[in-house]
């Protein structure tokens, strides 16, 4: 079963968050965007909802977290995509998290948007990205293998 995936990121100020994405040429769902939130389009299967602090507080029952325990990573179809996405960020308002990053087949940059949420672009080698599907005889094989119920079969 195919999942969406819906984060969810408290803003400080709803039209400047919006207006910073929308620089870096995310677009935004209206049929899920009001005065206390937006969704932001990653992809079909991926929403970033931008949520005003006082309503994301109404899902966590908690204050609004002041520090960065999560790093929001997003492929790029090259490394100038990823330069590119970067140096967008910075002049919209972004600033820098990291300096670039070669390793390997993996090539990456990284901001802060002006929220202080962590973002990376990330660009992997065709080569080290090629889908490949788990089949049942792959899971048998492996001891620890157990169904996605948990039971034994």
């Amino acid at each position: 079963m195919s999942r969406k995936m819906f984060v969810n990121l408290p803003v400080s100020d709803l039209p400047r968050s919006v207006t910073f994405f929308s620089a870096l040429g995310f677009r935004f769902d209206p049929a899920f965007t009001d005065e206390r939130a937006s969704a932001m389009v990653v992809s079909d299967d991926a929403f970033v909802m931008l949520l005003v602090e006082p309503f994301f507080t109404q899902f966590t029952g908690q204050p609004v977290p002041r520090t960065r325990e999560v790093v929001l990573a997003l492929s790029a179809d090259s490394p100038d995509e990823v330069d590119d996405l970067v140096a967008r960020a910075f002049a919209a308002g972004g600033s820098k998290a990291q300096d670039k990053m070669v390793d390997g087949p993996m090539y990456g940059w990284s901001f802060l948007d002006p929220d202080g949420h962590h973002w990376e672009l990330i660009h992997l080698a065709p080569s080290v990205v090629e889908p490949r599907r788990t089949t049942q005889a792959d899971l048998s094989r492996s001891t620890d293998a157990r169904p996605v119920d948990g039971r034994q079969h």
